[in-house]
């Protein structure tokens, strides 16, 4: 029996329903299920009852989710508190995580003016995707992260929506719609597109498709790929066009044009949103400068998503 596998029994508990679950720790159903017969087997009792439509406590598992959440909160408290012992060490650390365009566009330019205001101040920055910066934030090895907001967000998480990103099609230079000022999706109806797997960028990959369907069309969907950067070298080798923020063109791909979309196709879609995210009643002075530097000048950032 481990942490782990008693917050995916709480969850369980709390859901009632493995999909709500999974999605709510950003987990496979599969992966999931697998934890929690781990833990019965290690208990020697089943925690849960399933049919192919209902899950519902056992006897045993309503007895134990009591103790089971007063373990964890017992075992975040003293997480919480090696922290604070740490922090109190390093107070001159500040650890933050960002996704690509966030380490592209908003990232370099929030640190530059961090730096002037605390000069003695020592920066980590990890680059990585949303649901692998969220479990750095809840086990306390990042101090804020700039992250896409998933569907469910752990109730120790507070977060900060701060803009959205403005979409652009990336087009391979000599392509033959390369030379536009503007595209409408009508245009891409019938070239190969480029788009990011759900499971890793599901804010991503959901904003080419909204933006076809939209238009009553279909993406002709030609490949996959996870990073940012390996999609607009997919983009340069002439391998597809891709939907991608804005902030993207600052990767340095040479051979790719990023061409703005029609207005009239992004109104009201706001699919790229861009927030910061903290672990909730943390104490961190660090932290709360930067936060306070990023509301005073959050339109300048904002200006160039």
């Amino acid at each position: 029996m481990d942490l782990h596998q008693l917050r995916c029994f709480v969850a369980v508990a709390e859901e009632l329903h493995f999909g709500r679950a999974a999605r709510r720790l950003d987990m496979l159903p599969s992966a999931l299920s697998r934890e929690i017969r781990l833990l019965e087997t290690s208990l020697g009792v089943p925690l849960l009852l399933r049919t192919t439509r209902n899950v519902m406590l056992s006897q045993d598992g309503a007895a134990f989710v009591d103790d089971a959440r007063g373990l964890l909160a017992r075992a975040d408290a003293l997480a919480a508190e090696v922290r604070e012992r740490g922090r109190r060490r390093s107070r001159s650390l500040i650890r933050v995580g960002a996704i690509d365009t966030a380490a592209a566009g908003l990232v370099p330019a929030l640190l530059h003016d961090f730096r002037e205001l605390r000069t003695t101040a020592a920066v980590q920055l990890v680059e990585d995707k949303t649901v692998r910066l969220v479990p750095k934030l809840l086990s306390g090895r990042l101090d804020i992260a700039f992250i896409r907001p998933p569907e469910r967000l752990d109730k120790r998480i507070e977060m900060m929506m701060l803009f959205h990103e403005t979409p652009v099609v990336a087009v391979p230079s000599r392509h033959r719609l390369a030379g536009r000022r503007r595209l409408s999706i009508e245009a891409l109806a019938d070239e190969p597109m480029i788009v990011p797997d759900r499971s890793a960028r599901p804010h991503s990959h959901d904003l080419t498709i909204k933006l076809f369907e939209r238009a009553g069309l279909r993406p002709n969907l030609s490949q996959g790929a996870e990073e940012k950067q390996t999609i607009v070298q997919l983009v340069a080798a002439g391998l597809g066009l891709a939907i991608v923020p804005r902030s993207a063109a600052r990767l340095g791909v040479s051979g790719v044009r990023f061409v703005p979309i029609a207005a009239r196709e992004t109104a009201g879609l706001d699919l790229l949103p861009m927030a910061a995210a903290w672990l909730r009643n943390a104490r961190d002075p660090l932290r709360d400068e930067m936060l306070g530097l990023l509301r005073l000048r959050l339109p300048r950032y904002a200006a160039g998503a």
